[in-house]
Order: structure tokens, then sequence, then C-alpha cells
């Protein structure tokens, strides 16, 4: 029978092998640190930069689509458009001064 044939002896863990395996993740990480090779995490002030950039957009799209609409809808063209569009500049605004002014916790 085949399961009864010579094989490799089942051998503990050698600590040589994991040594080595330890001291090659440290070269690793060594050479990728030296080569800038390390993912950067997004920092608190690109974040901030990104949300506020999409408060401004987004208001200011909001309300130019619905006074766009509403214009279409009552034909009272362009007046609603550029109230609208005021309305998503303020609202923006107010939004963007909100998120700037919280506080932080200390790190």
């Amino acid at each position: 029978m085949v399961a009864d044939g010579p094989g490799q002896d089942p051998a503990g863990e050698d600590a040589r092998i994991t040594s080595l395996e330890e001291r090659i993740a440290r070269a690793e990480s060594v050479e990728k640190v030296r080569q800038g090779a390390v993912e950067q995490q997004a920092d608190d002030g690109s974040r901030l930069g990104n949300r506020v950039l999409a408060e401004l957009i987004g208001g200011l799209v909001g309300g130019a689509l619905i006074g766009w609409v509403l214009d279409r809808l009552f034909g009272t063209s362009p007046w609603l458009l550029l109230a609208f569009l005021g309305l998503g500049i303020v609202a923006a605004f107010r939004n963007i001064i909100r998120l700037t002014t919280t506080k932080r916790p200390p790190e």
C-alpha cells in the first residue's frame, strides 16, 4: 500500500526558519520605505479639502438644477434659476463654515 510507504516524518517547526522569515519580512519593509513604496494614508487635511470641494460643487449644482427645473415648469426663465443658484451658494458656504469650525479632539 502506498500509505504505508516511507515519507517525510512530520517535524516540529524549525526555529531557524521562523527567524529567517522574520528577518526577510523586516528587510522587505525597510526596502519598501527606502524606495518610497510605502502606501500613504490620506491625512485629515486632504479629506477635509475633498469634503469642502464636494460641498461647494454639490451646492452649486443642486441649486442650479432645482432652479432650472422650476423655471421650465413655471416658465419664469432665468429668475428661479438665479434664485436657487444663490440659495445653493449660501447653503454650500454655510456647510463649509460648519465643517471648518468644528473643534477637533486633541491628539
